[in-house]
């Protein structure tokens, strides 16, 4: 059995690429090292780790953007590709979790 396709990506400059790529990459480092989620405290560290480069890339690609003149972020087109992306359930893992009775 074929893998579902994807919906096609927005035209992205490559700036905004690897802007999206670079946020993405931070949530995920979030939701690796919230605290209201289960893990032990190395994984946590590790993530921590890593968020600090993660977060200088980010900031690189826009700077990048700015740079070049990119001076809007086109929320829409971009929300189209996080969601392409996954981008929702990874920023879910960033929140705290509802309680059992909610």
């Amino acid at each position: 059995m074929l893998p579902s396709s994807f919906p096609p990506l927005p035209a992205l400059t490559r700036a905004e690429a690897e802007f999206v790529d670079c946020y993405l990459e931070v949530l995920d480092q979030v939701g690796r090292i919230n605290p209201a989620r289960d893990g032990d405290t190395y994984r946590a560290l590790r993530a921590a780790q890593a968020l600090a480069s993660r977060a200088v890339a980010l900031r690189e690609a826009l700077a990048l953007m700015h740079e070049r003149g990119e001076s809007e972020i086109h929320a829409e087109t971009l929300a189209r590709v996080l969601r392409i992306l996954d981008g929702e359930r990874r920023a879910a893992r960033v929140a705290v979790p509802p309680t059992a009775s909610d």
